[in-house]
């Protein structure tokens, strides 16, 4: 009996050993989980507060960091004056300004536009020296150089032809100087160009056309009136010449304006594929980006069968087309918003032009433009990276001018 209580002690001892051995590894193990837990807790409070924290989105802006493009070393200084700009401050440098009638050096100093648009009544009645002195003006209250632009193709569209106080002689159409002189006239004439409009203080020109069209066409007696080889010709030769002054010029009018009417007076519906562009309307612009074309103006023609109802200068998929299949890396700018294409048929422009991917928009009622896309970015409709990649490419293009010192 003895025995058999003496062999249940001990039994009962090794059970408590056990049941002692195994709380305390319970209660080790339990203290370490809670402070495993307790430093994973911190780690997702820490996360929370970056997720709740603002944020912006990089990734646009990146892909142009990252494009080596035509303006790929002005880029990082870019960038570092954009990341100190107000939100006003980045709308307005994507929009080129038709100058105002009234007041336009206290209009442009209080909204700090990207550049303004000189038409005929802006130089016209006025003499040299004071159209020179008001250009420079302009330049005088930006806090950041602008973009000073006129349509100056020669022909038909010459704004100065009519001031004799700055031209002896209206500047010839491409067509004119192309069957007089050959592609040699043009580049003389393209010398002489620049050398006034970079003297008056004028640092964008909205030509050439390179549009192939047929006799009869809207557009033909602004083109060079030639076939796409010769076209393709004049496209190079302009840009290569324009990088010997300080004026930039413009491919006009993508993807190819073709036969249709005029977009200034409703809409111009464009009916061809892709293939027959790329095979013909496509070529000179593609020319011209292999040379370093700098700005590429896309026109308000409704191309159908790329995006249907909608204008090019208003399409992502025209853009892309021009981004992805021409590998161009360089300013796209709308033609005129004022025009009654887009005008008449389509509500809040500026921000369709913004998201469609254009960097520099030209606009006449920049109050209304401005105020859309500054609402749009407020109420999360557009993303704010999507304006930093314009005003980036923007920054960057006027280091690559020299404008901005």
């Amino acid at each position: 009996m003895a025995r058999r209580l003496k062999k249940r002690f001990k039994l009962l001892l090794v059970f408590m050993i056990v049941i002692a051995l195994g709380f305390g590894v319970y209660c080790f193990y339990n203290k370490k989980d809670k402070e495993v837990i307790k430093e994973d807790n911190k780690k997702v409070d820490k996360i929370k507060e970056k997720v709740e924290e603002p944020v912006v989105v990089e990734e646009p802006y990146m892909n142009v960091l990252n494009d080596g493009g035509i303006f790929k070393e002005y880029y990082g200084i870019a960038y570092n004056r954009m990341i100190n700009m107000s939100l006003d401050e980045k709308i307005a440098q994507i929009f080129l300004v038709r100058v105002p009638l009234y007041d336009g050096i206290n209009i442009l100093e209080q909204n700090q536009f990207g550049g303004y648009l000189l038409f005929g009544r802006d130089v016209t009645n006025i003499t040299k020296d004071d159209l020179i002195a008001k250009l420079y003006k302009y330049q005088e209250v930006s806090k950041i150089p602008i973009i000073i632009a006129i349509d100056e193709e020669g022909g038909s569209i010459s704004r100065i032809k009519n001031n004799t106080n700055i031209v002896s002689e209206p500047f010839l159409s491409p067509m004119d100087l192309y069957n007089q002189g050959g592609m040699d006239l043009i580049e003389s004439d393209l010398r002489k160009k620049n050398s006034l409009l970079e003297e008056l203080g004028i640092n964008l020109n909205l030509a050439p056309v390179v549009d192939v069209a047929s006799e009869g066409a809207f557009i033909y007696n602004r083109t060079l009136g030639q076939d796409v080889n010769t076209t393709s010709l004049f496209a190079e030769t302009v840009v290569r010449v324009s990088k010997e002054s300080k004026v930039s010029y413009t491919l006009k009018h993508f993807p190819g304006y073709g036969n249709n009417v005029d977009t200034h007076k409703g809409l111009a519906i464009d009916n061809r594929t892709l293939e027959e562009l790329e095979g013909r309307d496509l070529i000179p612009f593609k020319r011209g980006i292999d040379v370093g074309a700098e700005c590429i103006l896309v026109s308000h023609n409704i191309m159908t069968n790329i995006e249907d109802e909608i204008p090019a200068s208003l399409s992502l998929k025209v853009h892309n087309i021009l981004r992805n299949n021409l590998n161009y890396t360089g300013i796209i700018v709308t033609d005129d918003l004022y025009m009654d294409a887009i005008k008449v048929y389509q509500d809040k422009p500026s921000i369709k032009a913004l998201l469609a991917g254009n960097d520099l928009i030209i606009i006449t009622d920049y109050l209304e433009g401005m105020n859309e896309i500054k609402e749009a970015i407020n109420n999360n409709e557009i993303d704010i990276g999507l304006l930093d990649r314009a005003v980036l490419r923007v920054l960057a293009w006027k280091y690559y001018k020299g404008l901005i010192q």
